[in-house]
């Protein structure tokens, strides 16, 4: 089976979650929180100012104090939404094919009706 392939805007946050080394749990909770994965680099200097929390931690402290709690209900990672989408895309398209195939039916024995 073919690989799938991953829309530049979630491949980015595959990238930052290697690069910063963060957790699925945590990029979906700073995608949740609509954080730029692009940004992250600035976030994440802590051992330039000491005065900064890690990154990890910072998602999470942002992602508490936003929602109220500790984490995401359902933690899904970025592979895995993709695999789901592309199911309801193909789910949605094998329905609207059947709904096609059903009215042509019913116009054909429309037409035959008609003719005879």
């Amino acid at each position: 089976m073919p690989k799938k392939r991953i829309p530049d805007h979630l491949q980015i946050w595959i990238d930052t979650r290697k690069k910063f080394r963060l957790s699925h749990k945590q990029i979906q909770m700073a995608r949740e929180l609509g954080m730029n994965p692009k940004k992250f680099g600035k976030l994440a200097n802590k051992d330039q100012e000491p005065w900064k929390m890690p990154l990890p931690q910072f998602i999470e402290h942002l992602y508490r104090k936003h929602f109220r709690r500790d984490h995401p209900e359902i933690v899904m990672s970025i592979e895995e939404k993709v695999e789901m989408d592309h199911q309801k895309k193909m789910a949605k398209r094998e329905k609207k094919l059947e709904e096609r195939a059903q009215i042509e039916r019913e116009l054909t024995l429309t037409n035959q009706k008609e003719e005879l």
